[in-house]
């Protein structure tokens, strides 16, 4: 957890520099120093080591950690507060249901592609799918999990289908 901490400081010390460059620079790769990573490696353990002894125990550990949430928390309120009030068009403190429902019904619905499951269930490649061509996989995969071929799936058959379908994907 240490470690993941002062990776987290480090890089969002690494990062903030990079944020505040013009978007053209921001995108390329900047050269790193060992020196400069081990700077900030060294004031990202310096801000968990608060008694400066050298050594992060797990009370400081906590309490650094518990810093982090804290601001983190505080982050997270000020965005909810920025949405609520982008949301607020009125300025009265509260969200009508229009106003709540207004990002969403503002935005386009993505245009339809049935592509995908045509070349899935069109096995004629006719255009259409027929009751047959929709059912013929899972029939196809249902018989294949049947391995006693009783027309039933027993609860091992099941479990062993569904171990085979995580594994495959």
């Amino acid at each position: 957890m240490t470690y993941r901490l002062m990776f987290v400081a480090l890089m969002s010390a690494v990062a903030t520099p990079a944020l505040a460059q013009t978007a053209p620079a921001a995108q390329q790769p900047q050269p790193l120093a060992k020196t400069t990573v081990l700077q900030q490696l060294d004031a990202a353990f310096g801000n968990v080591d608060a008694n400066k002894d050298g050594f992060t125990d797990r009370s400081e550990i906590e309490a650094a950690e518990n810093r982090a949430l804290a601001a983190r928390k505080t982050q997270v309120i000020k965005g909810r507060e920025a949405a609520f009030k982008q949301l607020d068009k009125d300025n009265n403190g509260q969200l009508s249901l229009a106003e709540f429902n207004a990002v969403v019904a503002a935005q386009a619905l993505p245009k339809a592609n049935p592509a995908a499951f045509l070349q899935r269930f069109d096995s004629n490649k006719d255009g259409k799918v027929s009751v047959a061509e929709h059912r013929n996989p899972a029939a196809a995969q249902f018989d294949r999990a049947d391995t006693n071929k009783d027309g039933t799936l027993s609860v091992a058959e099941q479990r062993t289908l569904a171990a085979t379908q995580r594994g495959g994907r």
